[in-house]
């Protein structure tokens, strides 16, 4: 390796060596050096052997340019200091940017696994960063304290996530979320010595903090309501505020109808909808996204086939109209699809008289199926696309559970008992005419 004193004449006139690289080592500063390509491009380099190793090492500084001879010297000696302590400036470079990736960068290596989280989760835990941790997306997760952690965790709580609403369930469902994400981050991101970035995750400090929720089995619409409730959704049906508004009150009653999970009937596109004029009881859906076990097709009540029947997209008529969506529940939103039904929701919660979100229309299916119609809880499981234990022999090894529609009865009996109750609660908000002498 030639030797040469680094200063900026020197290099300009060495810049191009016109084959291969080429290595000046500096006179003044011992291990100090420029590293020169083909093409011309240079950077400065430092060499030594780190106290402890046998192996020398080699760090590019930064190109010239960028950097100064005497910025570069600088920055040479600081190095050579180092490994004269037996510290790998390597390290500790990688340790500087384990320290500063972010919350949101975090998520996003999470989420981006392939094949290791269902779109509709990886989405969930995205509108929590992006929502409930916006604040903090953009910090380093190494800054995040318990302190932090208990503080956030109490205003939505007591506020929610708009200052207008106690929000327990959804406080806790936050910071499940960031509990992952940073056990996420204590494996992925190491310190040099092998060490986890995060000694012990600052969610821990809920642990004895939780916010209680109730019984989640008590949260379903009392059935001396759920008339009411039918009958209050019909009505905002009529005249909805927006194309967005409509998609989630019909959202809502096809979950009331079916007793699908929110994002199994968000998420239902055209093509896994088979309706039948001739034959009612082979109205099916395809339900392929399943929490546990393989696609089925799921019977459809002659409310659901009504309510999907209404909302069929119309053809298009001229070639500058917008395609039809592929989804039963569109939404202007980037997703093309409904994610969510809170408005409908505010409705239900308000007309049943408690706080309830869409999964707990699950529970009101389910609570109408075996209390009022008496559907036997094996049924039941299966309208909700529960897949039947291991033990039961019979079912999962003879039985074919990949086409439902065989419980259409069962289906058709629940939207039958809620339209009855529909018709007496409507009833009782007729006001009789008194007889005049």
């Amino acid at each position: 390796m030639p030797k040469m004193k680094l200063t900026k004449t020197n290099i300009d006139r060495v810049r191009k060596p016109g084959a291969g690289t080429i290595i000046y080592v500096d006179t003044e500063t011992k291990g100090f050096g420029l590293r020169v390509t083909a093409s011309g491009a240079a950077s400065f380099i430092v060499q030594g052997t780190i106290a402890g190793q046998a192996k020398e090492a080699r760090i590019t500084i930064g190109s010239y340019g960028a950097w100064t001879v005497d910025d570069a010297r600088r920055r040479a000696e600081q190095y050579k200091h180092q490994f004269e302590d037996g510290i790998d400036p390597r390290d500790v470079k990688k340790q500087d940017e384990a320290m500063r990736v972010s919350l949101g960068a975090v998520m996003e290596a999470y989420t981006s696994r392939p094949g290791k989280l269902k779109p509709s989760t990886a989405a969930e835990y995205k509108r929590h960063v992006e929502k409930v941790f916006a604040a903090w997306k953009d910090k380093p997760i190494t800054s995040i304290t318990r302190d932090m952690v208990q503080e956030r965790h109490r205003e939505i709580v007591e506020n929610g996530l708009e200052g207008k609403k106690a929000a327990p369930a959804s406080a806790n469902a936050a910071f499940v979320t960031l509990r992952i994400l940073i056990n996420f981050a204590m494996d992925e991101y190491r310190r040099p010595d092998g060490e986890p970035l995060i000694a012990h995750n600052p969610v821990g400090a809920l642990k004895h903090h939780w916010a209680p929720t109730g019984d989640r089995t008590e949260r379903y619409i009392d059935k001396r309501k759920v008339g009411e409730v039918w009958n209050k959704l019909q009505e905002e049906r009529a005249d909805p505020r927006s194309r967005d508004a409509l998609a989630g009150i019909d959202l809502t009653i096809f979950l009331l109808l079916t007793g699908a999970r929110r994002d199994e009937a968000a998420a239902l596109t055209w093509d896994r909808v088979h309706i039948d004029d001739h034959n009612p009881s082979d109205c099916r859906w395809h339900l392929t996204e399943r929490k546990r076990g393989t696609p089925i097709w799921l019977p459809l009540s002659s409310q659901a086939v009504t309510l999907l029947k209404l909302r069929m997209p119309k053809p298009k008529v001229n070639k500058d109209d917008p395609e039809p969506s592929k989804f039963v529940f569109p939404s202007w939103s980037k997703a093309g699809r409904i994610m969510d039904a809170r408005g409908a929701m505010e409705t239900v919660s308000k007309v049943a008289g408690k706080h309830l979100s869409l999964h707990d229309l699950r529970r009101t299916f389910s609570n109408i199926a075996m209390r009022e119609c008496r559907v036997e809880k094996f049924r039941t499981d299966l309208l909700t696309g529960h897949k039947p234990s291991k033990e039961d022999v019979t079912a999962t090894n003879y039985l074919d559970l990949t086409n439902l529609t065989w419980l259409h009865p069962e289906a058709q009996q629940i939207g039958d008992w809620i339209e009855q109750q529909a018709a007496v609660a409507a009833a009782k908000n007729v006001v009789p005419l008194h007889r005049t002498a």
